[in-house]
Parts: structure tokens; sequence; C-alpha cells
């Protein structure tokens, strides 16, 4: 599956949860982490909107699991909800279920396992995340080329800007080479050249950046490429 799909994995113990987010961001998942139950609620509150999964500890600092559980699925009812936790009694196996969890797994865990379930909900689950992706307060459709951009204008863009802004946000925080730019993107009889993109990646800082002059997210590597930085 290629990968647009964000995930908060809410977890205290920071051993684990740097394992887990590693392993995720090697899928090419976009991560962002909480330890304790009022840090999961504010970047809920922030990513609601481009959250495709939640891996979600009970035990936790202010706020339990169970707690948290409720309040993500009152506001966003279909976001997928994963337990983790050493909690393994049948009792709050159900009670996670009931509130509208959709896998409960038990500490220990197999890591292999864990990602092939992660990848199966989503899999079940999303819905225009292959066409929709949303970072900050900017959105793309890659199915309509259209875009809202950081000032919440919405525009249409070209086919081939659309297909490098597909090829950017599909490697978050991987160096995309000129090279492979032109050759995924023109054809070889086409003469592309490194200022071409250099425009481009100037457009999208005007479409994306809230200042362009200090991009946050695409960001031009001197003699290398460009690259889009996935801030979690």
């Amino acid at each position: 599956m290629q990968s647009h799909s964000h995930i908060l994995v809410i977890e205290d113990e920071q051993n684990l949860a740097n394992t887990i987010a590693l392993n995720l961001k090697l899928e090419n998942y976009l991560v962002s982490t909480a330890r304790s139950g009022n840090e999961a609620l504010a970047l809920f509150k922030k990513n609601k909107d481009t959250l495709s999964l939640i891996l979600l500890d009970v035990m936790l600092p202010d706020v339990n699991g169970f707690e948290l559980c409720k309040e993500f699925k009152s506001t966003v009812p279909d976001l997928p909800v994963i337990f983790l936790t050493a909690k393994n009694q049948t009792a709050d196996k159900i009670g996670g279920l009931k509130l509208g969890a959709d896998d409960y797994i038990t500490k220990p865990f197999d890591l292999e396992e864990l990602l092939l379930r992660i990848s199966n909900l989503l899999k079940r689950t999303q819905k225009e995340s292959e066409v929709f992706f949303s970072f900050g307060n900017c959105r793309i459709n890659f199915q309509t080329y259209e875009i809202v951009d950081a000032k919440g204008n919405n525009q249409t863009l070209s086919k081939r800007e659309i297909g490098l802004l597909e090829l950017l946000t599909g490697n978050p925080n991987k160096v995309i080479s000129r090279d492979e730019i032109i050759e995924k993107l023109w054809d070889v009889n086409e003469n592309a050249s490194s200022r071409t993109i250099d425009n481009y990646i100037l457009n999208f800082r005007k479409y994306f950046e809230i200042n362009p002059k200090e991009p946050q997210y695409f960001h031009s590597i001197r003699g290398v490429g460009y690259k889009f930085v996935a801030n979690s």
C-alpha cells in the first residue's frame, strides 16, 4: 500500500513508543507520538482531520485509554483505534471493543504482527486517503488536481504538478533526486531541466507555505534534489 496514512501512537513507555514509531516510519507512515492523555488529546484535536489510525495504550498519565477512546470515537466515529496494553483480562478486551476499538493487542506483542494488523485494518477502513492528502491547513486531491492552499483558497494545478506532489508527499522526509523526478515525470524526448523543477518547488512554497522564504514542508537539498518534510 502506498501510504499517506497518519498514525497517532499513544504510549507512555518511551522506548516502546520510539520503537513503534521508528518501524511505522520505515513502512512509510506519517507518525505522531504522545506519552500522556492530555498530550494525546491535544495532538488529536490538532490532527483529527488527517489521522488514519490510533494506537492507544490503556494505562496513561492524566487520562486513561478507555476515556480517550470515548472522546476519539465521539468526535470521529470512523477513525480506527487499536488498543495496545498489558491488561489482558477478557473484561478489559470486551470493554475496549464495546467502546468502538477495532482491535486489541496485549503486550508483549510481535512487532511484525502489529504492522500486519495495522496494514490490514487500514486497507479495510481507508476511503479517500489515496485520493486526498492533508498537511497543516492544506489539502491535495490527487484525482481532481485541486488543492486547498495555506490561505484556504482552492486552486487547480497541472497534471505534472500533481505528479510531483504525489511523488514528494508519498516519500515523506526522503530526498528525491532531480534525475529520479525527471525520469518519472518526463518523457525521454522532453527537455526537462533542474530549473523547471525549481520553478515547481517555488510554486509549491507559494501555495503551501505560510512563509515561502522559510519553507516548512518543501525543501531543496543543494546539489541533490528535493524532499517533503512531514512534521509530527
